[in-house]
This record gives structure tokens, C-alpha cells and sequence, in this order.
């Protein structure tokens, strides 16, 4: 038997198919764009998802015979976008997606709402789907009224694949529609966003079947017509299934574009005011809480534009010994910033400058400062209880060991560098897949992989970096001031 995990990413899709033991037999990639039509809007059409969606399938098949046994499949997607559907299930128009800003006056009133963060865990961002529906009320009112359906990414290609209008806990609690806590759709915040209960799909488990593969569909793709569809997850929460972090002291950071603290939490303690979210994970009775840098390898990206080398290069200039902090510091808010700040206007600087000032002591610095972004997020999290114990390195950045060693070193913890191989949200959806079909326990499928290596904190120079991280964060309110 083999089971397909689905990862609906910002700007592709990739299906990676699995067989019964876990192990990868091989996957494929679509791609398709993003629209920009204003300044701070982010949109995009769902049928290119469905037509990138066949497309990896057309390619698994040809490669890929086993592929005539699925018996599984889980979605996990980009989470917060708005998929709007009227009563005949067709989209009224492009979804409004995560990192699109335009609602953030209606995400703000939403905030200020009476008991809306103590019902959903969370502040409510402009990137969240409620306030983007308060958007389409105000200034699209026709189109609001011919809203039947909203689902997020996900559960549209759950809606496409089964028929039924479900999604499941992990990616519904980023809408600030969910009672995150009790794991239900909330009327109370339905209506504090002019909403119906009747407009929202059905809520099931990431891990429990959310239906099984329309007729049409398995006699296209060659399969059998029994193939379950599991609920699936929100691409962090998948990508904690594919890394094996469900439970309390499990976590990882996370070095892409932005950066991502996560720590699995076996109950829920929601803490709001330091911007962490708080979402349901995307097995029952567990949750997951995360810190959010806007700016990670993104930060050293803009360093190698404005340089003119390559990341690799900046970094590699560094030599392999992790030095103690330089003079210069950069507060790496390019494009604002999530936890714990909220603030979406602050934007970064680089202060300490001197004519002996290199190249070299930019890069330290914007390695510095993202190292010491995730410790906001790593304090934000202790905060509440959470244990960070030793956590996977994943992602872009994780490729320099360096920058890994100086994050362990900030954090003070032990980070873990995965063997080669699949470990990130398509696996976790696979696994989400291969659970709703067979029912075993998600603790024998979502196991973490083999260890490559474990980078620990140089403990000679954790108190200077100590201090340099209060330095950092006595940065912030000098910045806000002048900016």
C-alpha cells in the first residue's frame, strides 16, 4: 500500500508518495505564481492549485507504479487564505492569502473585540482569515453575499478531492474563528466577524479521515475508489508530524524565508500578548504554540543583494570557529516583525558602523540578529511553560553550521541536524494520510528522524552572548521611537 501526502506551498506544490513502512518512493513538483494587483495585497487563483495538484500526480504515476496502490492522502497547506465559494461551490474570486495586509484595520477592530484573543488563543493578525472576510464585507459587499463556503487552501483541495467541505483543527485555528482551546467552531466569534456557522466546513482531526476519493477522481488517476482522505494540517503543524515533534519538550527552528520556532504542547496555554500563536496540532488532544520572525534567511538574502555574493559566500567568509559577538548589531525587521512585537510599520537598522567596519561584520551581525529574533520567540514560549529541550534544525539556513551552532548557543539548547532525506510538511501529510487509512497510533507513524548531527551551545561564550542579546532587545523601543 502506498499513501500520498499533498504540501500546498505559497508558489508550488509537492506530492510526495510514501510507502507502508514511511519510507519515500518519490515525489514531484508543480509550480504557479502569485498576484500583487495592490501594494500589500497577495491573491491567487485555486484552480492553478488544482492544476499543479494533477500535474505531480500525472508525474508520480509515470514514474512511479506503485502509485496504483494508494490508499491515503493528506493536504497540508499554506494556512490563513481565504477561499471563497457561493452555494454551488465555485470560487467568487482569488483567495486572499497569508502574507496579504490589506485587512489591517478590520484585524485590529477584531482585536479590540471583547473575549476574541480569549476564545482563540491568538491576537488577531492582519494575515489571519477573519479579518480578510471583514475586508470583502466592507469593500466588496456583493461578493460577501454570495458567500456560502469559506475554506482555508487546504480544504479546498480536501473540497476537491472528497466533495465535502472539511478541515481539520491545526489550520482552522489560524482563522480566528475557532474556539482553539476546545477545539469547535466559536459563534461568539463567528459573530463578532459577521459570520454564520452554516459558511464553515465541517471540523475533523488532521489525523481522522475527512472523507475518501471522489469516483471521477480514482478512475482518472488509476486507483482504487476506497482511498481515504485524512483531515490534514496547517503546513507548520504538518511539517511537526514530518519531524516527529507531537509532544511536550519537542520542537524545531525552522531557518527559511521567515524563521519558526515551534514547540509541541500537550495542553493549551495560550499567551496572546506575546504574540506567539497558538494552534491546535494536528493530532487530537495536542497543540502547538510558535514564535514568528518575519525576516530569517531573508535578512541574509537582502545582505547578498546589497553586497552582490552569495549567501553562501557571506557566510563561508566567517571561517567554521563561532566567535563571540561584534560591535555591530542589525535588528533584522525588513518586513516588520510577528513575535513578540506585532508590529508591522517597525523596520530593521544596523547600528555599531565604524570606517573599519567589513563585510565580514555585516554578515555576523544579520547572523547575530536572527539568532537573537528566535530567542524572543524562545523567551515568549518559556514563558508559558513550554520546555525547550533539544530541537531539529530545519530548513535553507540550517545549512550553515556555523549559524546553526551560534542559535544553539543563543537559545541554549542542543539542535539537531536530520540525515539527508524527507523530514517536512509532505512527509507529515503522508503520515496524516497513512493514519486516517489504517488507524494506527500517530505515535508508531510520526517518529522523528535519524540524527545527522547534534550542534550544542558553546558554553564559553554563552554570557556574551547573553549580553548581546539584552543589547539587542534594549534596541526595539530606541528604534520604535525614531521610526
Amino acid at each position: 500500500m502506498t499513501y500520498l501526502g499533498i504540501d500546498l506551498g505559497t508558489s508550488g506544490l509537492r506530492a510526495l508518495l510514501i510507502s507502508q513502512d514511511g519510507q519515500a518512493i518519490g515525489a514531484a513538483e508543480s509550480h504557479y505564481s502569485v498576484s500583487h494587483p495592490h501594494s500589500g495585497w497577495s491573491e491567487q487563483d485555486p484552480a492553478a492549485w488544482i492544476v499543479a495538484l494533477e500535474a505531480a500526480i500525472g508525474q508520480l504515476r509515470a514514474a512511479h507504479p506503485e502509485f496504483s496502490q494508494l490508499k491515503g492522502v493528506g493536504v497540508a497547506g499554506h494556512m490563513h487564505g481565504a477561499t471563497l465559494l457561493d452555494a454551488g461551490g465555485h470560487v467568487l474570486r482569488p483567495c486572499i492569502l497569508w502574507n496579504d495586509t490589506r485587512s489591517h484595520v478590520e484585524a485590529a477592530r477584531l482585536d479590540s473585540t471583547p473575549d476574541v484573543r480569549a476564545l482563540s488563543g491568538n491576537i488577531v493578525f492582519p494575515g489571519f482569515t477573519a479579518p480578510k472576510l471583514e475586508w470583502v464585507r466592507h469593500h466588496e459587499p456583493d461578493m460577501f453575499a454570495r458567500v456560502a463556503k469559506v475554506l482555508l487552501p487546504a480544504a479546498y483541495l480536501n473540497f476537491y478531492l472528497t466533495g465535502r467541505y472539511v478541515a481539520d483543527m491545526s489550520d482552522s485555528a489560524g482563522t480566528s474563528w475557532l474556539d482553539t482551546g476546545a477545539r469547535r467552531w466559536s459563534t461568539e466569534l463567528l459573530k463578532a466577524g459577521h459570520m454564520r456557522p452554516d459558511q464553515m466546513p465541517d471540523l475533523v482531526e488532521g489525523s481522522q479521515p475527512a472523507g475518501t476519493l471522489k469516483p471521477e477522481l480514482a478512475a482518472r488517476w488509476g486507483v482504487s475508489r476506497d482511498v481515504v482522505i485524512a483531515g490534514g494540517a496547517g503546513d507548520n503543524a504538518a511539517a511537526a508530524c514530518g519531524i516527529g515533534a507531537l509532544s511536550e519538550g519537542q520542537g524545531f527552528v525552522s531557518l527559511g524565508t521567515s524563521g519558526v520556532l515551534l514547540a509541541a504542547r500537550d495542553g493549551y496555554a495560550p499567551a496572546p500578548e506575546t504574540a506567539l500563536h497558538t494552534f491546535c496540532h494536528a493530532v487530537p488532544d495536542r497543540w502547538h504554540q510558535m514564535g514568528v520572525m518575519l525576516s530569517a534567511t531573508d535578512s541574509l538574502n537582502w545582505l547578498s543583494r546589497m553586497t552582490g555574493r552569495k549567501p553562501a559566500d557571506l557566510t563561508t567568509a566567517l571561517g567554521s570557529q563561532l566567535k563571540a559577538p561584534g560591535r555591530v548589531r542589525f535588528l533584522p525587521y525588513l518586513s516588520g516583525e510577528r513575535t513578540p512585537h506585532n508590529d508591522a510599520d517597525i523596520r530593521g537598522s544596523f547600528t555599531g558602523l565604524g570606517t573599519d567596519t567589513t563585510v565580514e561584520d555585516l554578515t555576523q551581525a544579520v547572523l547575530e540578529g536572527v539568532a537573537f529574533g528566535l530567542r524572543d520567540s524562545a523567551e515568549a514560549l518559556r514563558a508559558t511553560g513550554a520546555r525547550l529541550e533539544a530541537l531539529f534544525a530545519i530548513g535553507g539556513g540550517a545549512a550553515s553550521r556555523l549559524w546553526v551552532e551560534m542559535i544553539a548557543t543563543v537559545l541554549g539548547v542542543d539542535l539537531i541536524l536530520p540525515k539527508s532525506g524527507e523530514f517536512g510538511a509532505a512527509l507529515g501529510a503522508a503520515r496524516l494520510g497513512l493514519v486516517a487509512a489504517t488507524g494506527q497510533p500517530v505515535e508508531a507513524v510520526m517518529t522523528p528522524p535519524d540524527t545527522g548531527s547534534v550542534i550544542s551551545p558553546a558554553r564559553d561564550l554563552g554570557a556574551a552572548f547573553d549580553h548581546a542579546y539584552r543589547q539587542f532587545r534594549a534596541a526595539y523601543p530606541a528604534l520604535k521611537a525614531i521610526q
